[in-house]
């Protein structure tokens, strides 16, 4: 769980978790001005702190690490903000632990009810429009880019160079492209989704500057697809996050 400023919806997030296939809960509380971290460790959670904010990808680089040192097989981002059911998990552990897909996406698109769960208008048709374009420069054919609902297996984490990533938002992007890019196969779910005050979300300036990420992202891809130029965020030697 990678955190900032959850603590009224922590709770519920865990309450909705099936800790009979989940070992271990870890939240990495990036330097929140309320509660967060007294009630995470309330509820029993493993707790690590950033002294200082690092922002949403830099936390999802420690949260993955931290994972990892555990020696986890099947390695699950959850949002603590209750946006996303912790409901799925079964099904997406179940699809990477029965080798059927290295990723497992939770889609707010696929089944077509994003709308209808409250997503704005503007945030939906650039969803579309970005996930489009990047479908066509990367040679996928994915129903969403931008979920915060994801799934993996403990290769992924070890192979892709995460830490190449940015610290920002964009680094969500930057990582499923990346999934695409050295050849994990990835599945999707249909994932519905809850808007209110207390999710997190970015706002229209801060958007405009990740689809602008997004789209370089798609573009350096296909650049390294050609051989064009050579991303360390696109190469085997670029570097990894640490398991140790």
């Amino acid at each position: 769980m990678p955190a900032y400023n959850a603590a009224k919806t922590v709770e519920r997030t865990y309450h909705e978790i099936d800790l009979g296939i989940v070992d271990e809960v870890i939240l990495v509380d990036d330097a929140s001005r309320d509660e967060t971290v007294i009630v995470a460790e309330s509820l029993g959670l493993h707790v690590l702190r950033h002294p200082a904010n690092r922002g949403y990808g830099g936390n999802q680089k420690t949260c993955y690490a931290a994972a990892l040192r555990t020696g986890a097989d099947i390695i699950v981002m959850v949002h603590p903000d209750y946006q996303y059911t912790p409901k799925l998990l079964p099904a997406m552990v179940s699809l990477i632990g029965n080798d059927l897909y290295d990723c497992v996406i939770g889609s707010r698109i696929l089944g077509g009810r994003a709308r209808e769960s409250g997503m704005p208008t503007w945030k939906y048709i650039a969803n579309r429009g970005l996930t489009f374009a990047q479908n066509i420069l990367m040679g996928s054919k994915l129903t969403e880019f931008h979920t915060g609902y994801r799934a993996f297996s403990r290769q992924v984490l070890l192979t892709l160079p995460l830490e190449e990533n940015s610290d920002d938002f964009v680094f969500d992007n930057q990582m499923l492209s990346q999934v695409i890019y050295f050849g994990f196969r990835i599945g999707e779910v249909s994932c519905p989704t809850k808007y209110f005050a207390e999710a997190s979300s970015i706002n229209f300036r801060r958007s405009c500057v990740y689809g602008l990420g997004c789209l370089k992202t798609a573009t350096l891809f296909r650049l390294n697809r050609w051989g064009l130029l050579k991303s360390k965020v696109f190469q085997t030697s670029g570097n990894k996050l640490s398991s140790q």
